[in-house]
This record gives C-alpha cells, structure tokens and sequence, in this order.
C-alpha cells in the first residue's frame, strides 16, 4: 500500500493527536477524585492506545483489519452521582478534567471527520471512520459522566 504525502502528514497528524489523548487519560485517570471518573480515563486511555497501534500499523504500510466496533467500543459505563450540585473543590477538579477531555474528543472527532475524506483506499476510510466513531462515543461517556453529576 502505497501512501501519498498528503495521506503521510495526516495520519501524523492523527498519531499526534492520539499521543495527546492517552496522555491526557493517563493524567485524568492519575489526578481524579471520583473513582469512575479515575475508571473511565484508564479505559479510554486504552482504547486510545489501540488507536494509536492501528494508525501507526497503516503509517507502516500494513492494510488495516476492518473492524466491526470490537468489545472495547460496547462496553457503555453507566455513572452513578457522586457530586451533588454544591460545588466542593474535588467536584471542581473532576469537572476541568472532564471538561478538558470532552473538548478533547470534540478536537479528535473533527480532524478524523476531515481525514476519512482524504484516503484513496477503502480499508483506511472504514478504520478511520471506526476510530471516529468511537472518539464521539467517549464523547458521550464524558457527557454523561458530567450530566450525571451536574457538571454540564
């Protein structure tokens, strides 16, 4: 699989912007007071990490295996409250990083939106468009995560 240089320069871009996001769940995850906030953060890290193999596998040349959204992607946590509407310093703590994640993902999902348009080969535009799919679906996880602790 031969790749251009314009399709180089995004999945850099795409590499770059995953490095990005497992660093900012691992700091999550190592920062939060809420346990599921804590849960939630190493998960996604880790999906992130599986994001970052899969570019780096097609960066190699390597085609991609099409996925179909694999367990990590179903698994949809559900949030209890743990934060009630007075706001403590953890709560305001919990509320930034979820906050600096979601617009993280936001970020993510957009330059994924741009990139599955920029690929010649098919396999590459399903994988990409998988990894957008699931960059929304942590969207949503914070989402709730905030919701559910009147944080949004």
């Amino acid at each position: 699989m031969q790749l251009s240089q314009k399709e180089k320069d995004l999945l850099k871009d795409m590499k770059d912007t995953e490095k990005l996001c497992i660093e900012k769940y691992t700091r999550g995850a190592e920062n939060a007071h809420d346990p599921q906030l804590k849960q939630l953060c190493i998960h996604i890290a880790q999906i992130e990490q599986g994001h970052l193999d899969t570019l780096t596998k097609i960066e190699n040349g390597q085609s991609p295996v099409s996925s179909s959204g694999g367990s990590q992607s179903q698994q949809k946590p559900t949030f209890t409250e743990c934060y009630g509407a007075a706001d403590t310093e953890e709560k305001k703590q919990d509320g930034y990083i979820a906050q600096d994640l979601l617009t993280t993902e936001k970020h993510a999902s957009h330059l994924y939106d741009t990139c599955v348009f920029e690929f010649k080969d098919d396999n590459i535009r399903q994988q990409i468009n998988h990894i957008q799919k699931e960059e929304q679906e942590h969207g949503k996880q914070l989402y709730d995560y905030m919701q559910k602790n009147s944080m949004y």
